[in-house]
């Protein structure tokens, strides 16, 4: 052979490789699909993990920063597609219900309409590879000059329809002061069960033409969109007092503590964990969960419903810690009248067809399997009967005696306005976590 055809051999033998990467390059690169925006907290795609947002310096707290402050949002996400995508983030300003304000951009913004994610590092010596993201709200160039919720939008490639994530937002002008109670229901059948939330707002300085059509109260037990109610009418006025004491209302079900699972480490088997193998990927199999629901109150400390990224195998680095296949199990008979979904802060308590456990016959239990990151998770099984309500007494249980958080939000929308701006806010708690993190 000679050397001209060998070099042309050569060299076609290089190109295919070469080419054969490119194609692959492209086909990683793929833009993600067109999605429906809903007004809520969602992962649009499977491949999008281990979403946060909370106050910088607040981990798992409540996503709510004061207007005109120094104060930010600190949002994060792994994506395990693996590839560095081009990520855009926006926001639109809602009303209290979490409809659009139907307000221009530049009524409720300074700067640009959209700002782009930066900052991205691949995952480093982990088993499943990952790209990491992160930002802080407000940004530079695209900051809130409106009170208010919010609904915060990640995108890919400029484009709103490609969104991945949506996450609810709050924005306070602190305006009015809220006291809040909680104690038993004060209806005998529901006084083991249940906990009432008695709530008292001075509106200071706000001019109320009239104060039931000009402010709404919305509350929500353990920052729950899924376990909330909003009044629109206080049960007492006085000069510029409100009081919503009725029984009837802001009477919820306590539930019961969080069952908890520690995967700080992918080496060593934790309490909870029943078996851990490592090969191409990680298989954790947790212990099986047991019915609570006719179980007494035992008192043992959670963080009520919370999840930090911890990796104690490892230095701390958001990007060495690995993620797991992890199975949990549900020792109950077939349900014939509603579906079964595995809830928590991890994935924004949104039930779907992911987090939904499935009936093994083989196993005479139910099941669900989910990527799940290194760290500390609460988690819950929530019941949801064929009408679509939410039962917390099925599977769990319900007793006075859970520590939850409720945070109490108010609203006020100027008379002649169109939309709500926040006011006040309150976070109150019926018991302190175990803080072992």
């Amino acid at each position: 052979m000679s050397f001209k055809s060998s070099f042309l051999l050569f060299s076609f033998l290089a190109f295919v490789p070469a080419a054969q990467a490119q194609k692959k390059k492209k086909e990683k690169i793929e833009k993600s699909p067109e999605q429906t925006l809903v007004y809520n907290n969602v992962d649009y795609l499977p491949v999008i993990k281990s979403v946060e947002c909370n106050p910088q310096g607040q981990e798992q707290g409540f996503p709510l920063i004061h207007l005109n402050s120094e104060e930010t949002l600190s949002i994060a996400f792994d994506d395990l597609r693996a590839d560095n995508r081009n990520y855009y983030f926006s926001i639109e300003h809602c009303n209290a219900s979490w409809g659009s304000s139907n307000l221009n951009s530049l009524e409720y913004m300074d700067g640009f309409n959209s700002d782009r994610i930066y900052q991205f590092e691949g995952s480093v010596n982990t088993l499943k590879p990952y790209t990491h993201y992160s930002f802080t709200f407000p940004s530079k160039n695209l900051k809130p000059k409106l009170a208010g919720n919010y609904l915060l939008k990640v995108y890919e490639g400029g484009s709103e329809s490609r969104l991945v994530i949506t996450r609810r937002i709050y924005v306070l002008d602190e305006k009015a002061a809220l006291q809040v109670q909680i104690l038993p229901s004060i209806e005998v059948t529901k006084r083991m069960t249940n906990q009432k939330l008695n709530v008292s707002v001075n509106t200071g300085s706000l001019r109320l033409t009239n104060p039931f059509q000009d402010i709404k109260l919305q509350v929500m037990q353990n920052g729950r969109q899924d376990v909330q109610e909003i009044l629109t009418r206080p049960m007492y006025v006085q000069d510029n007092l409100l009081q919503y004491f009725n029984n009837k209302t802001l009477d919820f079900q306590a539930g019961n503590e969080f069952r908890f699972v520690d995967l700080r480490s992918l080496r060593l088997k934790s309490e909870r964990v029943a078996s851990l193998y490592r090969d191409s990927q990680v298989t954790v199999n947790l212990v099986t969960d047991h019915d609570q629901s006719t179980e007494k109150y035992t008192s043992s400390f959670d963080e009520n419903g919370a999840f930090y990224i911890r990796n104690q195998d490892m230095d701390q680095q958001l990007n060495s810690a690995d993620y797991a296949k992890v199975t949990f199990s549900l020792d109950i008979p077939r349900q014939t009248d509603g579906d079964i979904y595995l809830v928590g802060a991890f994935n924004s308590y949104i039930r779907n067809q992911e987090n939904r456990l499935i009936y093994s016959p083989e196993n005479n239990r139910y099941e669900v399997t989910l990527w799940l990151k290194q760290g500390l998770y609460d988690y819950s099984y929530s019941y949801v009967n064929s009408a679509g309500d939410l039962d917390p007494q099925r599977i769990n249980g319900n007793h006075f005696e859970t520590g939850n958080n409720y945070q109490v939000l108010c609203y006020f929308r100027k008379p002649g306005t169109t939309w709500d701006v926040l006011v006040g806010f309150n976070n109150s708690t019926t018991k302190k976590s175990t803080n072992i993190i």
